[in-house]
């Protein structure tokens, strides 16, 4: 073996400016340690010593070394062994492994670096070689030490951002139920009709509402509300919406209007219409807007009077089969300031339905991104005349899903069914 050179120390190498700081040498020769030592120790290494690989599998389970020094022949447990048995070893920071060896056969350096080898000195050690291998390792443990922990901060910030989904997640489970709440009569029977609602966010929380309010003993209110986007944002409107629309809290239902003699009447469904657009145009600071459809329905005649802001046409089933759809379409509200609405009449006889839904069921896609539509709606409604009232509209929202291919819906789905039944029910 030649005799090594003293190393002259640079920054690269220095221990104390690199990640290389614990060597372990393994060798059955104690001189050819001895030697080796001795340089590295003058370089500034810790340096372990181990004279079999069954000695240096154990060191390395106590004291993981940063880079190995090993001979490739020696009795017992030889250096590849040892080296595939060291690559088994449980932990995170990955070791440099050089093998010590005569062998200069390209068969031999491939077996050794498929065996987990990472670079070869060839005996007789040149001090330059080994510096510079080592230098190479250093480059090479400083790469992996850095991608370690910057994958170490990046499992941590998975980590929060799912403990952070998590509670939104649970968050939103909560305001789901609360936005349901909203809805709390799915089934009404007023006597002489009966109301039907349907309500399916497409993700948590969404942006529709759908309900119903008492005007006196012979009239009742029908609204359907699409707020723009998805969401919380869609989802606190429609809230707010709610509060506006109370069928508990009469006092602040802005469509009625109390009369000296105690008694309430209803306002002009395209007045209720025209006070929601000024109050969201005047005290919510929002980009929102939201189309909506609001009927009153007089239980003892039949007769329907509906103002339709931007919402999809209501649709008229006949008790004969006959569909009808049509509207004045309308501006939907919070767009523009002062924005008139009309109203439009029509007469439920005895069989007859008012079906009013958003636009999440005409557009809702097949697997080949083709809508419904307005005809598919038809077909639909055809085919569903003779469900009862009471589950018609889950029904559909069955047939929905089956057209979408199981896929889920991409907007959110509701709707309000209202049959008339006849006065003398």
């Amino acid at each position: 073996m030649n005799v090594l050179e003293p190393n002259t120390i640079t920054p690269e190498t220095s221990p104390d400016s690199g990640v290389i700081k614990r060597i372990l040498l393994v060798d059955d020769s104690r001189l050819q340690r001895r030697i080796l030592s001795a340089s590295l120790t003058r370089d500034g290494y810790e340096v372990l010593e181990a004279g079999s690989g069954e000695e240096a599998l154990e060191i390395c389970q106590s004291a993981a070394p940063d880079l190995i020094l090993s001979d490739w022949v020696m009795p017992g447990m030889d250096g590849l062994e040892f080296c595939k048995a060291f690559r088994a070893l449980p932990g995170d920071q990955y070791g440099y492994f050089i093998i010590l060896t005569s062998k200069s056969e390209k068969a031999e350096v491939v077996r050794g670096l498929e065996g987990g080898a990472d670079d070869f000195v060839t005996k007789p050690v040149n001090a330059h070689e080994l510096r510079a291998r080592i230098s190479a390792g250093e480059r090479i443990l400083r790469m992996q030490r850095e991608l370690t922990e910057k994958n170490r901060v990046i499992t941590d910030t998975l980590d929060e951002i799912q403990r952070l989904y998590d509670s939104l997640d649970h968050d939103l489970i909560e305001a789901k139920k609360l936005q349901q709440s909203l809805v709390r009569d799915r089934f009404q029977d007023f006597g002489t009709g009966v109301a039907s609602l349907m309500l399916h966010p497409s993700g948590h929380v969404g942006g529709d509402l759908v309900g119903h309010y008492r005007i006196n003993d012979h009239r009742v209110g029908l609204f359907s509300i699409d707020v723009s986007g998805h969401g919380i944002s869609s989802a606190l409107m429609t809230a707010r919406l709610a509060g506006y629309l109370s069928s508990t809290s009469p006092e602040h239902n802005v469509a009625l209007q109390f009369m000296p003699d105690g008694s309430q009447e209803h306002l002009p469904p395209a007045t209720v219409i025209a006070r929601l657009n000024k109050i969201i145009m005047d005290e919510m600071e929002t980009e929102l807007y939201f189309t909506m459809l609001l009927a009153e329905v007089n239980l003892q005649t039949g007769h329907v009077t509906m103002a339709q802001a931007g919402h999809p046409h209501p649709v008229i089933q006949r008790a004969d089969g006959t569909i009808e759809q049509d509207g004045p379409g309308g501006f939907p509200v919070g767009l523009i300031d002062h924005a008139e609405f009309s109203q439009f009449e029509a007469t439920l006889d005895v069989g007859d339905r008012l079906l009013i839904l958003s636009d999440g069921v005409t557009e809702c896609p097949n697997p080949n991104d083709e809508m419904l539509g307005e005809d598919g709606l038809v077909d639909l409604l055809r085919e569903l005349s003779d469900q009862p009232a009471e589950t018609m509209l889950e029904t559909m929202l069955w047939h929905l899903d089956q057209f979408a291919g199981d896929r889920g819906f991409p907007d959110d789905i509701s709707g309000i069914l209202f049959e008339y039944r006849g006065p003398w029910i």
